[in-house]
């Protein structure tokens, strides 16, 4: 039982000051191919490493393939090789794909290692002997693509199962269950008492709510005479264990069956943060935890749950679809830390984003072509052409000299504070704002002019060393997301990056040689190919008033999500259902008007087709209707539906048939008037309804709704 004995240290391991930080990323399925989806979550696993690196703790990240199951013993089977030769050969692929992106994870375990299988039989054999393990006879529908069974219910309208829509089988055998409906409330209080187990807020909320049902155990095995590529049951040499309860396991047998520590010897269990994307919460927020309870492991700090990159203005990537962005073809064609800078700074964690090729080359163009290239380049000319390549030092600080000082202190400060939320993106624009301070400065002090003038040689060293300095200290913070390039920016004002305690200003004294340097990021410029004989999209006529009202599409929809904005104190994040399969992201300024479990489950009435625009950082994809209640309080109350309405029900101005489908703008809607009349919404004459009953809002006759 040495697993355990390791794992009985952690009682009496001391972390001082949170100094420790392991971080985990899901392993990823080893017949998958790599996409962007696989690239953020090691990203943001790397750069969380990184940035509690150079704030001076130990850490330790973990990432690596999942390789048993159903699927790979029959892609083994397709392909004429053993499931061990086809895993041999496949987990390279996400094994080499990190390398070439700079991730810097200290261990890639395979569920296929040795040490791994022990783990997971000891595991087995310990809630064997505690009676958590029973088996039982078993029938359902078994989708293989999925590796679970499925109730007759939960099937889709084709019968197929309701995830991956594949065909499924039925099957009846026997199996052994690990009782995990008796750790329900267990979880329950846990969860309870601790608030921020889950990041962000509302992916707490959603496993609080999947906890009000029962709890059903959970089938953990498979008979080998369907499934041999499995570990075996130490107590039923006739079963496997089922792929999900094997591969959750890692985590843990990873830093005991490895027996990895940290630099000191501290053991490196629990986890500090467990990264996944949304759609494996419940697993890993459910089934994980009540295993660990079970086995009395203590339960990872935290489980960040990340949301999904969309394509094409909102579809899923998928490989049926034809969709998946490759990331190998960004990084050879734009390098490595440019892709990862997209990656890290685009999505709000927590939030889906879009990726586009426009919004890729606008942000590498915007932030590090013309933000940061632009600025290392002008103190790096100006050095080398004025003072023979060595940094002057500061003759004498004044106010402006002083406010660059100052933001510069507080982006540390801040940088700091931020860091326990993983407030990645946000992190990364708050460096920026020092970066574009600098450029500010150098506007206004106009070094070269400084240069053409004799008598201005102190000015100019000061104006130099200052914008230098800040530039080092806002390469050295952005090290953990472009790590080379920031050494090669560092190495051009003849500095470097080696520990915490370069975080400070005044690391550069003065006489530092520069180094030879040419652009970190240049500019992205591509040619726009001209599209020969093509005929010409099809333009909508503008609007008039009159046409408003039938082109506008407003649905019944119902609130499921709602967090606070990570950027804007008045703006809440909702996810909310229009009954198209997909929930819509949405920014509201409902803040001053609900708190947010008054909005939770609400149904709402949306305008579905205005024009998706970014708020602060976050594509919202629509907008809430609501009846102005007090103009100078900045107060309203939204639009009521019918009770009986349904999320994706249409409402329609009476006696107004709908136009043809079309996008509608902001100065569109301003065309057109919404008041109350007798509590009810009209535009004009034109009473809003919804399935022939109106729309409604409890505010004063005549107030307007926006």
């Amino acid at each position: 039982m040495i697993f355990f004995a390791l794992l009985a240290l952690h009682t009496f391991a001391k972390f001082v000051a949170m100094k420790n930080f392991y971080v985990t990323t899901p392993i990823y399925y080893v017949n998958d191919a790599p996409h962007i989806g696989h690239s953020y979550t090691t990203v943001l696993a790397d750069i969380l490493t990184r940035f509690h690196k150079i704030l001076g703790y130990q850490t330790f990240f973990l990432t690596g393939t999942d390789e048993h199951g159903q699927k790979v013993q029959r892609a083994a089977e397709k392909r004429g090789v053993t499931p061990q030769e086809h895993v041999d050969e496949y987990y390279h692929r996400f094994e080499d794909l990190w390398k070439k992106m700079g991730i810097g994870n200290d261990f890639f375990i395979r569920t296929t290692m040795p040490e791994h299988k022990a783990f997971v039989q000891e595991c087995l054999q310990k809630l064997w002997d505690k009676g958590e393990i029973y088996s039982k006879e078993y029938e359902g529908w078994y989708s293989v693509g999925e590796e679970r069974f499925f109730s007759e219910d939960e099937l889709d309208e084709n019968k197929c199962d309701p995830i991956s829509h594949r065909p499924v089988e039925w099957l009846k055998e026997k199996n052994y269950f690990f009782k995990m409906g008796s750790y329900q409330q267990k979880l329950i209080d846990f969860l309870e008492s601790h608030k921020d187990w889950i990041v962000p807020d509302y992916r707490w909320n959603e496993i609080r709510g999947f906890l009000r049902q029962p709890l059903n155990d959970l089938c953990i095995s498979r008979p080998k005479a369907r499934l041999s590529w499995g570990i075996p049951l130490p107590f039923d040499t006739d079963y496997v264990t089922y792929v999900w309860f094997d591969a959750l396991l890692n985590y843990v047998s990873a830093s005991t069956a490895f027996h990895k520590t940290y630099a000191d010897g501290t053991p490196i269990w629990p986890a500090t943060y467990h990264l996944i994307g949304k759609d494996i919460l419940t697993t890993h927020s459910v089934y994980w935890p009540t295993m660990l309870m079970a086995l009395d492991i203590p339960l990872p700090q935290h489980i960040l749950a990340h949301g999904w990159w969309l394509v094409n203005g909102g579809e899923k990537m998928s490989k049926s679809a034809g969709n998946v962005v490759n990331p190998m073809d960004y990084m050879e064609k734009y390098g490595i830390d440019a892709f990862r800078y997209f990656l890290a700074r685009e999505m709000v964690v927590g939030q889906d984003a879009n990726f586009t090729h426009d919004a890729f080359v606008r942000r590498i163009n915007s932030d590090l072509a013309n933000d940061l290239g632009n600025v290392l380049n002008r103190v790096h000319r100006l050095v080398l052409n004025n003072f023979e390549g060595k940094l002057p030092a500061a003759t004498s600080i004044g106010d402006a000299e002083n406010e660059v000082i100052d933001l510069a202190n507080k982006v540390i400060a801040e940088i700091k504070e931020g860091l326990p939320q993983a407030r990645l993106s946000q992190s990364i624009e708050t460096i920026m704002q020092l970066v574009r301070s600098i450029n500010r400065y150098l506007e206004v002090k106009a070094p070269w002019k400084l240069a053409k003038d004799p008598a201005a040689k102190d000015e100019l060293a000061t104006v130099l060393y200052v914008s230098a300095e800040a530039v080092r200290l806002s390469l050295c913070l952005l090290w953990p997301v472009i790590p080379g390039k920031s050494e090669e920016g560092l190495a051009m004002i003849g500095s470097k990056f080696q520990s915490a305690d370069d975080l400070a200003w005044g690391i550069l004294k003065g006489g530092e040689a520069f180094g030879e340097g040419k652009p970190l990021f240049p500019r992205i410029e591509e040619e726009v190919k001209k599209q020969e004989q093509q005929p010409k999209p099809k333009q909508n006529k503008p609007l008039m008033a009159a046409d408003v009202p039938a082109a506008m599409d407003m649905r019944v929809a119902q609130i499921k999500e709602v967090a606070d904005h990570p950027d804007a104190t008045s703006l809440y994040v909702l996810k909310v259902d229009a009954g198209e399969g997909e929930l819509r992201t949405i920014c509201s300024g409902l803040k001053n008007s609900y708190k947010a479990e008054e909005l939770q489950d609400r149904k709402i009435l949306l305008f579905a087709n205005l024009k998706p625009s970014a708020l602060r950082g976050i594509m919202s994809q629509g907008m809430l209707f609501a009846g102005d209640l007090d103009n100078e309080a900045h107060t309203c109350r939204l639009v009521s539906v019918p009770e009986d309405a349904k999320p994706g029900d249409r409402a329609l101005f009476k006696g107004v048939a709908p136009s043809e489908p079309r996008e509608l703008k902001v100065k569109d809607f301003e065309k057109i008037a919404l008041s109350v009349k007798g509590g009810a919404v009209f535009c004009d004459a034109l009473a809003l309804e919804v399935n022939g009953k109106p729309v409604t809002c409890d505010v004063a006759d005549g107030n307007g709704v926006h």
